[in-house]
């Protein structure tokens, strides 16, 4: 789904610590909403789409080491940078998307997730 981008405000900068992902409310070109998780970590921002390709389980409520996500419920882990999946229960990718920063405010390119996913 690469298009035009699609820049939203989903946070501001001052909401953030290291390695604590929050869950941030967007909407997809669609008009359908769509949470991402939003984390600074290393240095880097990152978004993925704030829900467990394998439980429906949100990311945001996870722990973040090493560039991955982990779903808390059932151990999954994701990559931030392309979402896929690192170890079982999990076995599908979860979307990322490109995060930009413009002064004090996070924004999501909600229009070109790293793979044409099925909402």
């Amino acid at each position: 789904m690469s298009g035009a981008p699609d820049w939203q405000k989903v946070a501001t900068l001052d909401e953030f610590e290291d390695d604590r992902p929050i869950g941030c409310a967007a909407t997809l070109p669609s008009g359908e909403d769509l949470e991402v998780a939003i984390v600074r970590h290393q240095g880097e921002w990152f978004a993925i789409r704030d829900e467990c390709s394998h439980a429906k389980v949100p990311l945001s409520d996870g722990d973040v080491v090493d560039c991955t996500i982990e779903c808390y419920l059932h151990g999954s882990v994701f990559s931030l940078r392309t979402g896929e999946p690192l170890n079982l229960p999990a076995t599908q990718p979860v979307p990322v998307f490109p995060v930009r920063i413009d002064g004090n405010d996070i924004l999501v390119d909600i229009a070109n997730p790293s793979f044409d996913a099925d909402w």
